[in-house]
């Protein structure tokens, strides 16, 4: 998934991932956060043609009004509960940041610029079904790897 692009205001980029997720990878997310950022969503989903609300494995939300980093799962249609403690906000608006986004057995780890964010327990088993990663909000995309 090695991608350099560009991607601008209003736009959705979805990528594929070959072969699904599974423990021990990694999704590499570099962008510069527009100036007067409102917010921008990072989601790891089961995609297919047919199916745009498919299950949801990971959804970030990060909402720079509140300074909120939130973390959901949708499963069979039906939102599960957010998650929302963090330590830090590590987002500053006009400013480029790295996000990793790491597949544990039982957890993702989210980092940014190389500091822990914060963890979220796999609520989806089927890791495998999940194959895309797609990203939209106050952003430019600069690097998805």
């Amino acid at each position: 998934m090695a991608e350099d692009i560009k991607i601008l205001n209003g736009e959705e980029y979805v990528g594929e991932i070959k072969g699904g997720l599974r423990p021990t990878m990694r999704l590499t997310v570099m962008g510069i956060v527009h100036k007067h950022a409102k917010r921008m969503v990072l989601a790891v989903a089961c995609q297919s043609e047919e199916d745009r609300e498919g299950d949801v494995g990971l959804q970030v939300t990060v909402s720079f009004g509140e300074k909120a980093v939130l973390r959901n799962a949708r499963l069979e249609g039906k939102w599960g509960p957010s998650e929302n403690a963090l330590s830090y906000f590590p987002f500053t608006a006009g400013e480029p940041f790295k996000m990793e986004i790491m597949c544990e057995h039982q957890q993702f780890r989210i980092l940014v610029d190389g500091q822990p964010l914060c963890g979220f327990a796999h609520r989806l088993k089927h890791l495998a079904s999940l194959n895309a990663l797609r990203i939209m909000g106050d952003l430019e995309i600069t690097k998805v790897a």
